[in-house]
């Protein structure tokens, strides 16, 4: 009998657990607020504009998450993370999603326990030097000084890089994006490692970004994107539809002005997502209209990435592996039908 009443109150406990953790959706639509961590700041990537508004490219998809949900692009609560915060803000349920420059691996995923919920920039680690080094090769950088932020893959990566090429280095450890420019123009560090959008990011805002390298090499594979926590497969599927609808609405060629009046078009697919043909809003318990007010924030994916950080900005990035698998890329969302 004992043993009946302790799995009955196992299986209560379970089920209380199951519904505490499976309620993201209601207590966003009660704060009447997407709470949405970013990075503390990237140049194209999440910066403040004038007058002191999120935007950039990792908070267009919170923005798309909560015009999809609240119905309007501005209901946004950032919080600003460093690679150390980010998880333990998520994990602690201050934020509902986190979208800055967060790469997906087996150990984020099982064991930190967090739902990635797509790609939505392939990245590799670079190395960025000053060109009066005189180098053209990460391997000729034996006994320099490397800024790298800490509780990163980064870090890791490098380590185990350097190692297997046996070069030496000193490692001088920081927070944020803006300390490792600043150690890296004062000359604390001879070179500054993470990912190579960052580097390509940080280097545009150099007084002469010209007398600075980005290194040939890219050492690892860094697949970025949003994630939740574990627990709640309804707010993970939101989250990644939404990123799917921006994709799949690229590949298609439909703008986020275009969105709504397409929507009783030719193409089945598209009048699925834009909710003329089924109940898919239903199924993620929002209204038939979701899919168009997440494109109508930003736009599509590729018009997302050339406003913040594609070949006509600042930051400079061409699509490479970004661009669609239509265009030699690997960007793929999967079917919506």
């Amino acid at each position: 009998m004992k043993l009946k009443y302790t799995l009955v109150a196992l299986g209560m406990v379970a089920f209380g657990a199951s519904s505490a953790v499976a309620s993201t959706l209601d207590d966003v639509k009660a704060h009447g607020m997407l709470k949405c961590g970013i990075s503390t700041g990237v140049p194209g990537f999440a910066f403040t504009d004038e007058n002191g508004n999120w935007q950039g490219f990792d908070p267009a998809i919170c923005q798309a998450v909560a015009a999809a949900v609240l119905g309007d692009s501005s209901k946004v609560e950032y919080t600003p993370t460093t690679g150390k915060t980010r998880f333990t803000t998520l994990a602690s349920g201050e934020i509902d999603m986190l979208a800055r420059n967060t790469t997906w691996t087996f150990s984020r995923d099982v064991d930190l326990k967090f739902t990635f919920a797509g790609v939505n920039y392939y990245d590799g680690q670079g190395f960025l030097v000053p060109s009066s080094l005189g180098v053209s090769s990460a391997k000729d950088l034996n006994g320099s000084s490397v800024c790298i932020q800490t509780g990163t893959t980064t870090e890791l990566n490098l380590a185990e890089y350097f190692r297997l090429n046996n070069v030496s280095y000193e490692p001088v450890p920081i927070e944020t994006n803006e300390e490792a420019r600043a150690n890296y123009m004062a000359g604390r560090c001879d070179v500054y490692t993470t990912d190579a959008s960052g580097l390509a990011a940080s280097r545009s805002t150099f007084e002469n970004p010209s007398e600075h390298v980005i290194l040939p090499e890219i050492i690892s594979k860094e697949p970025l994107g949003p994630l939740v926590r574990h627990g709640d497969d309804q707010w993970a599927d939101i989250v990644r539809w939404v990123l799917n609808v921006l994709i799949i609405a690229d590949e298609k060629g439909v703008t986020g002005a275009q969105a709504q009046e397409v929507a009783a078009g030719p193409d089945p697919e598209l009048d699925r997502i834009l909710g003329t043909e089924g109940a898919y809003g239903a199924m993620l318990g929002l209204d038939r209209d979701w899919a168009v007010r997440a494109l109508n924030a930003n736009g599509n994916y590729g018009e997302i990435f050339a406003k913040y950080i594609g070949e006509e900005t600042l930051v400079g990035l061409a699509r490479g592996l970004n661009a669609q698998w239509t265009q030699g890329g690997i960007l793929y969302a999967p079917p919506f039908r």
